[in-house]
């Protein structure tokens, strides 16, 4: 299956299917040479002492694509923000992600996650305000689906 989003709109209401691809653990040279340098979206997961997988980072990148954000965000020495540093020095990492060229699909997709991720939050992402209703629906190789 190829990590791509499509979208169906009908009316004020929109579809979206976010094609995920396989969960691959964080290392710079998987990501170089694996990971396309496009716009996207993606999802970055730590595991804990349990095994578990917990979501700790989504975004979307279009300008020097996914391979480079991918790169950056999984690599505690070119990580900012301190928090994911942290995350990143003591767990492992994993990422994945969906190819997108769309700025406000991007935009109404990760409206979407944020309020369903982290609802009560403040919210991070503003919709393209093109739909009243927006649904996503996750397809994923690894059976990993959030929402």
């Amino acid at each position: 299956m190829k990590p791509v989003i499509s979208r169906e709109a009908e009316g004020d209401c929109v579809y979206f299917t976010v094609r995920w691809s396989r969960l691959t653990l964080a290392d710079k040279y998987r990501i170089v040479t694996g990971v396309p340098s496009v716009a996207g979206i993606y999802e970055l997961y730590s595991m804990d002492e349990k095994k578990k997988l917990n979501l700790f980072h989504v975004a979307s990148v279009w300008f020097g694509g996914l391979r480079n954000e991918l790169r950056a965000r999984t690599d505690p020495e070119l990580e900012q923000d301190p928090v994911r540093r942290r995350i990143l020095e003591e767990r492992d990492c994993y990422y994945r992600y969906s190819l997108i060229e769309n700025s406000d699909d991007m935009a109404d997709i990760l409206f979407f996650f944020d309020r369903t991720y982290f609802p009560g939050n403040e919210p991070r992402f503003q919709p393209s305000g093109r739909y009243v209703h927006i649904h996503v629906k996750e397809l994923s190789d690894d059976k990993i689906v959030t929402i």
